[in-house]
């Protein structure tokens, strides 16, 4: 049987990268496997792949009872296939906090760490074999690394991230500031989507004392261009929630620039959750959160109702 690789929904550029990294390593090691999504990834992960050469993975609904499967970039059932537990999974490779709710078949690997990105621990778990990567799967690596970490702006990245990154770079003769500025780029251009698309388009679903947050978050060196459409954004929001089973969406537009997000501020529990949670005072439809760049380690530790 073929072992599926897939991360969370909604994939951004590690969960479509990471489990194409993974796919080759399996089949390197003698594992037939096959990289899968479990969503259309963002415009950064489409120039990612693009530009290294691969082509987008099958989008599944769902797995099949027993299919082999490894779960990365998530450990979270919210974000995962509905039929999960049914399946055999048989590893996980994440470094998000543990949620709980997986349930397996057998005794599995899970590693679990507190580094910035999937694919710098699948770089360690690769152990000799990481010396045998083509140029497309280290160009992948040093995507995800550079996507994760905004370019090591986030708080959340690591000396083993941007040690990583930096002799990837130089083994491809990649000049790190001016390809993170490409990627960064073709991430910022959202025109084509519709409202709701933006607003999953990197999101992930959290419970916080009984109420289910839909948490969103567009990473962008242009913020204008989402913060112009903001009324017709919140007005979407009802449909979003109520499709999604969730109590509110919270919208975090990251300015990777000027490191700081901009939280939209529908409602009065919105208005609630932005001040108890970042000590902030709102007076309007936004408020500017200084230094907010992660929803791992800023945003979601912090919500509170």
């Amino acid at each position: 049987m073929t072992t599926l690789i897939f991360g969370h929904k909604s994939p951004d550029t590690d969960s479509t990268g990471s489990p194409l990294i993974w796919e080759w390593f399996l089949n390197h090691t003698g594992t037939d496997a096959a990289a899968r999504l479990l969503g259309t990834p963002n415009t950064e992960a489409q120039f990612v792949a693009q530009k290294w050469g691969f082509e987008m993975p099958q989008i599944i609904e769902d797995v099949a009872e027993d299919q082999d499967c490894v779960i990365v970039d998530t450990n979270n059932p919210a974000e995962l296939p509905a039929s999960i537990n049914a399946a055999n999974v048989t590893a996980v490779i994440d470094h998000h906090k543990l949620v709980g709710g997986l349930e397996t078949k057998n005794p599995i690997d899970i590693t679990i760490r507190p580094l910035a990105c999937t694919a710098t621990i699948m770089h360690d778990l690769m152990g000799d074999h990481a010396a045998h990567m083509p140029e497309g799967i280290k160009g992948l690596m040093l995507s995800c690394i550079l996507s994760d970490t905004l370019a090591f702006r986030s708080p959340t990245t690591t000396d083993v991230d941007k040690a990583l990154a930096e002799n990837l770079a130089t083994d491809l003769g990649i000049n790190i500031t001016a390809y993170a500025d490409e990627m960064f780029a073709a991430k910022s251009d959202v025109s084509a989507f519709s409202d709701a698309e933006l607003i999953r388009m990197d999101s992930k679903e959290y419970e916080v004392d009984g109420v289910k947050f839909r948490v969103s978050v567009l990473e962008t060196t242009a913020p204008s261009i989402p913060l112009d459409r903001k009324d017709s954004l919140m007005e979407t929001y009802k449909t979003v929630a109520a499709e999604d089973g969730v109590d509110e969406v919270l919208l975090f537009v990251v300015d990777i620039i000027k490191e700081e997000a901009t939280l939209l501020v529908p409602n009065d529990r919105v208005k609630s959750v932005a001040e108890k949670s970042f000590g902030a005072t709102v007076t309007g439809d936004t408020v500017v959160l200084p230094g907010v760049m992660s929803r791992k380690k800023q945003i979601i530790p912090a919500l509170k109702v």
